[in-house]
């Protein structure tokens, strides 16, 4: 980890150095500042993310709107050891539309040549950490409990205000390209030694599509075209680091019509934000329930996180960087889930580099989730030695939970470069995972 910090911290300075030389007035009162810098990142979930980013905010003139913005404009292109790609162009603005309308808008081509699976229903579905091991007896794949996914994804939000300046509606359309697949192990195992290539077997997601637990309409991926509304009511006193206020809110998204699956989910959420010492010391908290409400949730849409405002590329749970961290990526996929999270924000050091504001924070935090509703399995299909093996119909505990600590780097108060590392609680979950993240978890 320590490695990872190192170089992290490395190329957060190479973006300063770039920041300072791209803008007349270094100084974070200016109008306009441009975070360009390479990524050097790690994630548990994808592995070492390399690529480049670019964040561009217009502070309006002589920046008096600062730490608030007119508009941002983030744009990243990374690729990862385990995989991944991102290619993702996110903008953001209270101010270009008239009366006060809030404009927020993503386009993202997000690519997973080994997209974590471990069943549905959580502790229903038994994690063999064996079945990973290579010097295991009952090693079958190091990739056994992953898939091949690309989703090209884009929305367009709107938000505006009611009387009360601190009540808003949620307005959004957005659509989703799901495409899924078999791991491609001709294309994992090129290049690599003999001893070092997967071996060509079945692995979880291939099971549950034999079993008929993945409907043969859902295999493949699809079209999920959607509709969004809803109510928030935000008292926060800035959006990028509160240190005060309350962010509720309820949201529905629906797909009815013009693609391959047709329901509605409900996504509620509370997150508070309490000062406890000045502005140095914060409790911050989160506590989310997300439902189907009407018709089926295809299986690969289930851990998507439901939010009137993300910038970020991932948004799984239970399990992962945006969720309960320190599990693994989506390990408790339900119909119905609820999760939270509650860390202590400490701001330990400011101070002045190059004309720019710097804070240095840590946050120890603990995260759970558990699934309240169950997506229905039909087991019959599944062969009697597959059921003791694969399922567990008394699992237990239902709860999923992780602890551990944050580092967080504050730029200008608005970038933000987090390092979280967690602990799962139950060797169901996984060990544990670390991550370095853009911006706080909430």
């Amino acid at each position: 980890m320590h490695r990872i910090l190192a170089f992290s911290l490395f190329f957060l300075l190479s973006g300063l150095f770039l920041r300072a030389q791209s803008t007349p007035d270094s100084t974070c009162r200016g109008r306009y500042h441009l975070s360009l810098s390479p990524m050097l990142g790690f994630n548990s979930d994808i592995g070492m993310q390399i690529g480049a980013m670019a964040n561009l905010f217009d502070h309006g003139k002589k920046g008096f709107r600062y730490p608030d913005y007119n508009y941002s404009l983030y744009m990243e292109y990374s690729e990862s050891t385990k995989g991944s790609g991102v290619k993702q162009l996110f903008f953001d603005s209270k101010y270009l539309l008239p009366r006060g309308l809030r404009l927020t808008a993503d386009i993202s081509y997000l690519t997973e040549k080994r997209y974590d699976f471990y069943g549905f229903n959580g502790f229903q579905s038994v994690f063999h950490r064996e079945f990973e091991d290579v010097d295991s007896p009952d090693y079958q794949s190091r990739l056994f409990y992953h898939f091949d996914r690309k989703l090209f994804r884009s929305f367009v939000d709107i938000q505006g205000h009611f009387a009360d300046v601190h009540i808003r509606w949620l307005g959004g359309a957005g659509y989703y390209h799901y495409k899924l697949g078999p791991l491609d192990i001709e294309k994992i195992n090129k290049g690599k030694k003999e001893e070092n290539k997967l071996p060509d077997v079945d692995g979880l997601y291939d099971k549950y599509v034999q079993w008929g637990l993945i409907p043969a309409n859902e295999k493949n991926g699809g079209d999920i075209p959607f509709f969004k509304a809803g109510l928030i009511y935000d008292t926060r006193d800035e959006e990028a680091s509160p240190k005060k206020g309350i962010w509720a809110e309820a949201i529905i998204l629906s797909s009815p019509f013009g693609g391959n699956f047709d329901f509605t989910k409900l996504a509620m959420t509370f997150r508070n934000y309490l000062p406890l010492y000045r502005k140095k010391l914060v409790l911050a908290s989160r506590i989310s329930y997300q439902s189907t409400l009407a018709g089926h949730t295809p299986f690969f849409f289930q851990p998507v996180i439901i939010s009137s405002f993300s910038n970020a590329t991932s948004f799984d749970v239970i399990g992962g960087a945006k969720s309960v961290r320190g599990i693994r990526r989506s390990r408790a996929v339900g119909d119905a889930i609820l999760y939270g999270n509650i860390e202590l924000r400490y701001e330990f050091l400011q101070f002045r580099f190059l004309r720019q504001d710097f804070i240095i924070g840590i946050s120890p935090f603990m995260d759970a989730g558990i699934i309240t509703r169950n997506i229905p399995l039909d087991l019959s299909k599944v062969p009697e030695a597959g059921r003791t093996i694969y399922f567990n119909e008394s699992p237990g505990t239902p709860w999923h939970v992780s602890y551990g600590c944050s580092v967080h780097f504050i730029w200008n108060r608005n970038f933000i470069l987090g390092l979280d590392y967690g602990f799962a609680r139950n060797k169901q979950d996984g060990n544990n995972a670390g991550y370095v993240t853009m911006g706080y978890l909430f």
